[in-house]
Order: C-alpha cells, then sequence, then structure tokens
C-alpha cells in the first residue's frame, strides 16, 4: 500500500493524534483508534457502583464516551449526567441527611427525565411524575417506556428500540457522572456535597436494584473527600485508581497512527515489545532522537514516554505542537528539532495547568513550584532537580521562608506535607537508579500512595518530572536531552 504524504494542518493533527477533551472528539475516531486498558474492564464490571478516580488528562470522559457507547450497543440504557444537569441540587449547607435526601431527590428527577426524553417521551405531564415523592424509579420508567412502545405508529429507530425493549426486560440503567469537579474550589462545604453524593448513591444502588453508577472524580477531589471523615470508607472498594503505563500509552499511539491510515492493527497489539510498537510510529516521526546528551541515539518514543506524565491528554499536546512545528517547517515528518524547538511551551503548558487544577486546594502553588527552580549554585553543581527526603525537606522549609503555605482547609502545611502534596499532583516522582544500564525507575503516586509516607523510608529519592523542567529553567544552558536519564520501558 503507498503511504500518503501528511500535511499538518490543525485538522489533520486532531484526526492523527486526537482531540485533547474527549469530549468534543469525533465518536466514529473515538472508537477506531480508542484503547481498552487493563483499567476498562474493572470499570464496565456489572456492578452497582464504580467511582473512576484519576488526574486531569488521563482519559476519564474518553472512557465514559466508549462504555456508553458500548451500552448503547449492547441494549444497556446509559444515561449521563455534567454538573449543568444538577447545579442546583443539594447546593445548600443543610444538616448532611438533608443532604443525602436532597441529592437522591434530585438524582431521580434528572434520570427520569433524561431516560424518557432520550426516547422522545418528553411532555410534562409524563415528566411530572418524577418530581412527585416515593414510588420506585426503574418501575416509573419502565412502565413510561413500555406505554410509549405499545402507542401506535411509533417510530424511535431500530438501535433505540433495541434498547428500550432490552431495559422492559431486564430494567438497568447505568448513569454516569462526570466533570462534577469543574469549578471545584476545594471549601469544606463542596468536599461534604460530594460526600453526601456518594452517600445518596451508595443508597439509591440498594434501593433500585437494576441501577447502576459510575462517576468520574479527579484524584485531588477524591483524596480530600476520602480524608474528609471516617464514613467514607464505604465507598473505598468501589474505586477504580485510573492510570496508565508508558506502555500501554505507546500502544494507544501506535493504534491512533495505523487506524488514521485505515489500517487494521494486529489482534493483541499490547503484547507487542516497544521496539515492535515504535515502528507503527514511522510513517509520521522519525525513529532516534538526534540531539546530544543522555538521549542521543534514543527511541524517539523514550523520549515521549519521559516526558509525559501518563497521561494521555500529555502526549496529544506534546505530539501536537511538534507536528505544528514540522508544519511550519514544510515538512511532513516530525523530527528531532521539531521536538527540540517545543519543549520549553510544553513545559509552561504543564506548569500552568497544575496550577489552574490544584490552586483550589493550595492557593499558592505556583509560588511553591516556581520555588523549586534550582539555584545558581545547584547549577553550578549539576543539582537542583533530584533530591534525597532529606534535601528535598530542606529545599521547601527554605521556600517556606520566604513565607508560608495554607491549604483551602485553612491548615499551614509543614514542609514535609507540602512534599507529599506535590507528590500527589505529579510535580515529584519517586526514583531510582540502575547503574548497570543507566535507565532508571520512575515511580508516581497512583502507583504507590504511601511511599511519601512521613513515617518510612521507602529508598526512594524524588525527581522534579521532567515535562516542567524547561519552564523551571528556559535558559539556553539547560538542555532537556543533555540532563535528564529516560525511563525504564
Amino acid at each position: 500500500m503507498t503511504q500518503k504524504t501528511i500535511t499538518f494542518d490543525d485538522a489533520t493533527i486532531e484526526k492523527l493524534f486526537g482531540n485533547e477533551a474527549a469530549d468534543y472528539e469525533n465518536i466514529d475516531r473515538l472508537r477506531e483508534y480508542y484503547f481498552k486498558s487493563k483499567i476498562y474492564s474493572r470499570v464496565t464490571a456489572d456492578l452497582p457502583l464504580r467511582i473512576i478516580v484519576g488526574h486531569k488528562g488521563v482519559g476519564k470522559s474518553a472512557l465514559i464516551r466508549y462504555a456508553m457507547h458500548e451500552d448503547y450497543m449492547n441494549g444497556t440504557l446509559p444515561i449521563l449526567i455534567k454538573p449543568d444537569d444538577v447545579v442546583e441540587v443539594a447546593k445548600s449547607n443543610v444538616d448532611f441527611l438533608q443532604r443525602i435526601k436532597d441529592w437522591k431527590t434530585g438524582l431521580s428527577q434528572v434520570i427520569g427525565k433524561k431516560a424518557l426524553e432520550d426516547f422522545g417521551i418528553g411532555d410534562n405531564a409524563t415528566l411530572q411524575i418524577f418530581t412527585q415523592p416515593g414510588g420506585k424509579l426503574l418501575n416509573l420508567i419502565h412502565d413510561s417506556i413500555s406505554g410509549f412502545l405499545q402507542k401506535t405508529g411509533v417510530n424511535i429507530g431500530p438501535t433505540k428500540e433495541s434498547i428500550a425493549r432490552r431495559f422492559l426486560e431486564k430494567k438497568k440503567i447505568r448513569v454516569y457522572i462526570d466533570d462534577l469537579d469543574r469549578g471545584w474550589a476545594a471549601r469544606k462545604d463542596e468536599i461534604n456535597r460530594i460526600s453526601a453524593l456518594l452517600s445518596a448513591i451508595l443508597d439509591m444502588c440498594t434501593e433500585y436494584p437494576g441501577l447502576q453508577f459510575r462517576v468520574a472524580l479527579r484524584s485531588d477531589v477524591y483524596f480530600l473527600y476520602r480524608t474528609s471523615d471516617e464514613s467514607t470508607d464505604k465507598t473505598e472498594g468501589s474505586v477504580v485508581w485510573f492510570s496508565w503505563t508508558n506502555h500501554e500509552i505507546l500502544v494507544l499511539l501506535a493504534k491512533r497512527v495505523e487506524t488514521y491510515f485505515g489500517r487494521t492493527t494486529p489482534d493483541e497489539l499490547e503484547k507487542l515489545p516497544q521496539r515492535d510498537l515504535a515502528k507503527f510510529l514511522l510513517p509520521v516521526m522519525e525513529e532516534r532522537f538526534h540531539g546530544a546528551g543522555k538521549w542521543e541515539n534514543a527511541p524517539i518514543h523514550r523520549i515521549l514516554m519521559t516526558l509525559i506524565r501518563r497521561r494521555p491528554r500529555d502526549l496529544v499536546k506534546l505530539c501536537s505542537l511538534a507536528a505544528r512545528h514540522a508544519h511550519e517547517r514544510g515538512q511532513s515528518k516530525i523530527y528531532t528539532e521539531d521536538f527540540e524547538a517545543i519543549f520549553e511551551e510544553y513545559s509552561q503548558g504543564r506548569s500552568q495547568d497544575t496550577f489552574n487544577e490544584y490552586k483550589s486546594e493550595l492557593p499558592q502553588i505556583q509560588r511553591l513550584i516556581e520555588g523549586m527552580r534550582p539555584t545558581a549554585k545547584e547549577v553550578k553543581e549539576g543539582k537542583g532537580w533530584i533530591y534525597s527526603t532529606d534535601a528535598l525537606n530542606k529545599k521547601i522549609a527554605n521556600i517556606c521562608q520566604q513565607g508560608s503555605f495554607t491549604f483551602s482547609s485553612g491548615t499551614k502545611a509543614t514542609p514535609k506535607e507540602l512534599a507529599q502534596f506535590l507528590y500527589k499532583i505529579n510535580f515529584l516522582i519517586a526514583r531510582k537508579d540502575y547503574d548497570s544500564d543507566g535507565l532508571i525507575e520512575r515511580r508516581y503516586f497512583e502507583e504507590n500512595r504511601y511511599i511519601s509516607s512521613e513515617f518510612r523510608d521507602f529508598g526512594y529519592d524524588w525527581e522534579i518530572h521532567p515535562a516542567f523542567r524547561k519552564h523551571l529553567q528556559p535558559e539556553n544552558i539547560f538542555s532537556l536531552s543533555r540532563f535528564i536519564a529516560l525511563s525504564a520501558d
């Protein structure tokens, strides 16, 4: 098959690498390239409740969109609830039990209305039944849909009719709640509202067999909820931590490239070694990195995996920026100089994303992160990016001397708490060196949430993630490829 030449205009870049926000991704394109990681089957298991916890950009919304599509195809009735649907529900900071009751009433109304409106049953008289107290939610939906289908002349299409008849048979609805952390400010009242929501969902799963919930939460939101009071342990068994391995992200990229060219990817693509997966990238980027330093002649895919924070969105941004630079140079392939040219912009973007994402929990986050910039002495000694636990605590203590830090809860932060916070948000990663081959092991918060415990030393050093370094030290004398070791495969 003749390889078509790529023109890296914006439309092509999005079709090739994907949209940064899954909400706006074309569903047909998403279906082509979506890779079901090991997390997918856990989220879609036939269980009442799954709480999907992960950082922004890991693909929670993409998973939900794909899972909803499969629900439709399998005859399960999926309902998507977004913040606008429940903006006024349980908003008042009242008694906690009353707030749970308000959530149950509000969710019942939203679920009922969305279920019927999806089939074109939207007259006010029918929808009014969900505003009344009492009654069984699934029975009401069942009776409404059954009566609607019995009417003569009704035509809702074969797919929706199949879903409707399957629902009438099994009475199963799967409710997806996404993006609830939009505008999150980490206030006590907001934590209380999330806690009441999850308590209400637990009650509804018990009251209405056949009703299932999938709730997506940012990791920092879940962390604050989980540590808010002792009753939150009831949901711990339903949590699915959404994370990726570098290998899985490389599979995802290979699948995107292959499907863009209209080729069918091999069965069990994820079982191929990385050197074979990297061959799928050759039509769009050169095979090896030709810069100087520790990255010299390294496979390009290893560079990509080192710079991203195991988030697919990081990969989309990195590849898209490099592709645009290649387009400016009139190239139909991404080369080393294209990646080198955009490292600073990529790093600044990841820093700004982090400021925006976590300032609700620590308002002075920008001052803390920019305070981690290497000093002139550290630069001279070739240090400043990797710290022992003691050195890290001293570094942060020095930053605190210039002004204390206070969490949104009102608690003054200690240096150890700030170190744990930086680890939790992926600014810091745990690191071990392997002297034999020059490779290093990097471990993220999602993999071991207790490495940074105040009470034990796990033998790891702490490293500022490579994604942030060009923002902290943009000077020409600093080169990512010269100073940063590559991650192990």
